[in-house]
């Protein structure tokens, strides 16, 4: 987010800026300036992190616009041509079953719109984690159209789901999450370290010191041209940038653990509706058993037959409860068990309300709206629909693409300035920012600074890590330039 000088500690040109917080007059007194701080960190972190930020990016922009991508190419398991009355939602079950009654059937999800299938979710042993069997169905036919392997609750299918893991982990399984984790991790803080650089240069012009010149790049300066839009342009993407940053800490895997943990100790992780029914013992006991529980007498099972009729009651009790966007059924596994109902992660969709209802009376024994969440689980909620590209349909996915657009444009941006500004061509490594900044900077500014680090480092293990090898690497470059010297 801003331009990081990388004039060696001997380059006194006229034509170079002083480093933020130098002056002639200064000597060894302390500042209380944090850019110099934030120059250093966001050079090095800028340099040796973007590479993974820019890969991040590309691959983000590609599962930007996979909801689009995959309704062209799967339109004939998602679209149907036919018109008239929807068929009862038990008969369009019944159909899918039939074509696959060797597995088990857990759910379905009646057609949200007009013109769409009616997804039928069945357990595959064969299939990974998060994977179902989806069969769709046409709802005015109640004729099997097509099946496919669904993930997750958002319903991906095989062409979004690999869109989704090669943003997540180049298709390199759990050690390429690494790379991801450490993109997302360090992308808030390069940011917001680059705000703090591009407030104090627009601060230096006197006549510029209102707020809208952080929008505005300064096009007078013909040789800082890509510096002024390095800084404005990454100002313009921060919001997105570090809303982005947070829920994919949410998906990641050591980062991720210690986020769920702190939702945890918090009460901000997602309710769910209580799908067991009332008045009734645990599991059912296998015949020859002991067939009472805490004085309750156990429930006998329910047939396949039985439970798919049942969904007729159910689907029209969910609907009259005022759950009449897109929402998913599951079909209970055991007689003590409700059927659960649950609003779908759709376009426009912006609550996620649940019922549970006994599925032979027709009883709604529990209930969550979404306004009863934590408000931290709905902004998670509506971060991660936001990130997916599902909040607001297209218009979301297309400001995705434009947001990947500038953040890589930024990136080269910065790479291209080093480029251009490097001390020598030979150079293995880019050179630092002048040394020296955290002895002569106020200890108001460096002591908490380093325990906010050493906090951040421990909550986001890839940051702390990372910072180590920048610690050795700068002081390394620092003996050598020493040695040089003597």
């Amino acid at each position: 987010m801003s331009i990081t000088d990388t004039r060696p500690a001997e380059d006194n040109s006229p034509s170079a800026p002083p480093i933020p917080g130098d002056s002639p007059r200064s000597g060894t007194r302390r500042r209380l300036h944090l850019a110099p701080l934030a120059l250093r960190l966001h050079f090095y972190a800028g340099f040796f992190v973007a590479p993974f930020i820019l890969i991040a990016a590309l691959t983000g922009a590609l599962y930007a616009i996979a909801p689009t991508i995959e309704g062209f190419v799967s339109r004939d398991l998602l679209q149907v041509d036919t018109t008239g009355v929807d068929q009862a939602l038990s008969a369009q079950v019944g159909a899918a079953v039939a074509t696959r009654p060797d597995l088990t059937l857990v759910a379905v999800a009646p057609a949200p719109n007009e013109g769409d299938t009616t997804r039928v979710l069945f357990n595959d042993p064969a299939l990974g984690d998060s994977e179902r069997l989806s069969v769709f169905v046409d709802p005015h036919t109640a004729q099997p159209v097509g099946e496919s392997v669904v993930y997750g609750s958002g319903g991906a299918l095989p062409l979004r789901t690999w869109l989704s893991e090669f943003h997540r982990s180049l298709q390199l399984g759990e050690p390429g999450r690494l790379y991801s984790e450490l993109a997302a991790s360090w992308l808030w803080v390069i940011a917001l370290f680059g705000l703090v650089l591009w407030v104090h240069r627009v601060r230096k012009r006197r006549e510029r010191r209102s707020a809208q010149w952080l929008l505005k790049p300064d096009l007078s300066q013909t040789r800082r041209r890509k510096m002024n839009w390095h800084g404005a342009i990454g100002v313009w993407i921060l919001p997105v940038v570090l809303l982005l940053s947070a829920t994919g800490m949410t998906w990641s895997t050591y980062a991720g653990e210690n986020v769920t943990k702190l939702r945890e100790e918090l009460s901000w992780t997602t309710p769910a509706v209580s799908a067991k029914l009332p008045d009734t013992a645990g599991p059912a006991q296998s015949p020859g058993g002991n067939h009472h529980s805490g004085g309750q007498a156990v429930a006998a099972p329910v047939d396949l037959s039985t439970r798919i009729a049942q969904l007729d009651r159910v689907y029209d009790v969910a609907r009259a409860e005022g759950i009449t966007q897109g929402a998913e059924i599951a079909v209970p596994a055991t007689p003590e068990m409700a059927f659960g109902i649950k609003e779908l992660r759709l376009p426009g969709t912006f609550t996620v309300d649940s019922l549970a209802v006994d599925g032979s009376t027709g009883t709604v024994t529990d209930r969550l709206a979404f306004a009863d969440w934590p408000l931290m689980a709905k902004l998670t909620n509506w971060g991660i629909a936001f990130h997916m590209g599902l909040l607001f349909g297209l218009l979301n996915q297309l400001l995705l693409l434009a947001i990947m657009a500038g953040l890589v444009t930024v990136i080269v941006l910065g790479y291209r300035m080093w480029w251009q500004r490097r001390p020598t061509r030979r150079a293995a490594l880019p050179a630092p920012p002048r040394r020296g900044v955290l002895r002569r900077t106020s200890p108001w500014i460096t002591v908490p600074l380093v325990a906010a680090a050493v906090a951040v480092g421990w909550f986001l293990p890839l940051i702390g890590v990372s910072l180590v090898v920048f610690l050795l690497i700068d002081v390394a470059l620092g003996l050598a330039a020493r040695a040089d010297k003597v």
